[in-house]
């Protein structure tokens, strides 16, 4: 690298890592040391651990950005940052979903990391996840790159919330004393501007996705989030707010959360599961795409891949999004969407009901959210009958709870 640049590089450097650092931030002025650190590190760096060769099947990085991109709707307007779920009884429906033997084939979802939960339950060959926010998409593909950049769970929760790493922390530590330690230990700007230009750079170069301004902003709006709020980051209301939702969990909560049984179960919770997810990443087989669930293009486009290259989808995480295709008189355009995936007798919904909205029958004490299983060939023959006139009749009709044995 020229002399130079080298120099204004450690000017800025210590600019930013300094006392004024928020100040400096203020300016915009780290934007220019992202850039210039990444020049820095693209002409001194010859490997990394994101660019070791990948495990066997994975799809080709042209292959992967190729679907990303083409794929991809413009994006819609949603009226929250979705950093983490929101939904304490994500796990409630795990046990069931063994004991349908739902597994292998696809896994569609939304939303953030919950979808990795059930992934590592599932055990899916391949997933698309699908939002209508085009920064969801940048907060999965910033995952992807801690993923490949983090060998074990120690080391994915060190780069996600920009904190260090002790010598004798291990990934044999229990989830508790794991949990505990990241509570407390503070972020360090210099960790998270040195793993914001490898993200980036991780994405840039080794997935070959293009990131326009508004990428970049949404990467380090998200990426300063966790590192802002740690464990302690939750769902919050209005996009690009600083405002926290009370009452919402928070990942520390999530992370620690239990099954019907007390059982934890989050993708965290062992580290075989932070395997399996992070050897499907780095098989490029967890594609992020830009789409709206009633659209025209996105879940057309998986449908017909999916056909394609003989894959059935074993599990559709829908969340709560339905709730708003009814309110928005899209229902039909999402069912016409369902038809063309390939499915089994044994191919399920995952819903997610609020409370606020109804007292769900399956509503398990403590938890503002429900989660439902639904055969799909059941939804469609429904469907078909012409019972699902409102978003009520949908989520009370052959439904499958897992309060039932």
């Amino acid at each position: 690298m020229p002399a130079k640049l080298s120099v204004w590089v450690v000017r800025l450097r210590t600019m930013l890592l300094g006392p004024g650092f928020w100040e400096w931030k203020s300016l915009g002025v780290l934007s220019l040391l992202v850039a210039l650190l990444l020049v820095q590190e693209t002409a001194t760096q010859s490997a990394s651990s994101a660019t070791q060769a990948a495990p066997a099947g994975a799809i080709p990085t042209e292959e992967f950005s190729r679907l990303v991109r083409e794929f991809s709707e413009e994006e819609g307007y949603f009226f929250s940052d979705n950093f983490i779920s929101n939904e304490t009884a994500y796990l409630h429906v795990v046990d069931k979903l063994r004991e349908l033997e739902v597994s292998g084939g696809a896994y569609v979802g939304v939303g953030p990391e919950q979808n990795f939960t059930y992934i590592a339950n599932i055990r899916p060959e391949i997933a698309f996840i699908v939002d209508i926010r085009r920064q969801a998409i940048i907060q999965h593909l910033l995952y992807k790159a801690l993923f490949h950049l983090g060998g074990n769970r120690v080391e994915f929760l060190s780069l996600l919330l920009s904190k260090p790493l002790p010598a004798s922390l291990t990934e044999e530590w229990p989830l508790d004393r794991l949990v505990e330690y990241f509570s407390r230990e503070p972020y360090k700007q210099k960790l998270f501007v040195e793993n914001l230009v490898r993200v980036r750079r991780t994405i840039e170069q080794d997935f070959r996705i293009p990131l326009s301004e508004n990428d970049l902003r949404s990467l380090e709006h998200v990426y300063r989030a966790f590192a802002e709020s740690g464990l302690y980051i939750s769902f919050r209301f209005g996009q690009w707010s600083r405002s926290r939702g009370a009452g919402f969990p928070n990942l520390r909560d999530l992370i620690l959360a239990e099954d019907l049984k007390g059982k934890r179960g989050s993708f965290l919770a062992r580290e075989d599961d932070y395997q399996f997810l992070r050897r499907l990443h780095r098989q490029n087989r967890i594609i992020p795409v830009v789409g709206d669930f009633a659209g025209g293009k996105a879940l057309a486009a998986v449908a017909n891949y999916l056909r394609k290259n003989h894959y059935t989808v074993s599990a559709f995480y829908t969340s709560n999004v339905e709730q708003y295709l009814f309110g928005d008189d899209v229902y039909d355009q999402f069912t016409k969407n369902v038809r063309r995936l390939p499915i089994t007798h044994k191919s399920v919904f995952i819903r997610s009901v609020r409370s606020g909205w109804m007292i769900h029958a399956a509503q398990a004490p403590g938890h503002r959210m429900t989660t439902l299983l639904q055969k799909i060939p059941v939804f469609l023959k429904d469907s078909d009958d012409g019972l699902y006139l409102s978003y009520r009749d949908l989520i009370t009709t052959h439904y499958i709870s897992p309060l039932e044995p």
